[in-house]
């Protein structure tokens, strides 16, 4: 887990929510490198997902800038957004980072 992620203060939701969810445009990170990462654990969450049908935590901002938390499978890794289990989708530009047990 990276030491960065708002774990205290992150709202535990239920992916079924994310669909009523609204998010920013912009991206949540501002660091090319940390961007980079995200992109490199989204992959890595993919292949636990589609292998293991492993779950993780996703950490995440609203557009009002709530942070939440979800555990569950990625299911994909799209250029623009993840497709979770159930084909939810949630845009990568909104993801904080990932949590892997």
């Amino acid at each position: 887990m990276s030491p960065d992620l708002p774990v205290a203060t992150a709202e535990v939701i239920d992916k079924d929510l994310i669909p009523s969810l609204h998010f920013a445009a912009e991206d949540v990170l501002s660091d090319p490198a940390a961007i980079k990462h995200r992109r490199h654990d989204a992959e890595r969450a993919t292949s636990l997902g589609n292998n293991y049908q492993g779950k993780l935590d996703i950490y995440f901002q609203t557009a009002d800038g709530a942070v939440k938390r979800v555990y569950t499978t990625i299911w994909a890794t799209h250029q623009d957004y993840l497709t979770l289990k159930s084909g939810i989708t949630l845009p990568i530009h909104a993801v904080l980072g990932f949590d892997f047990y």
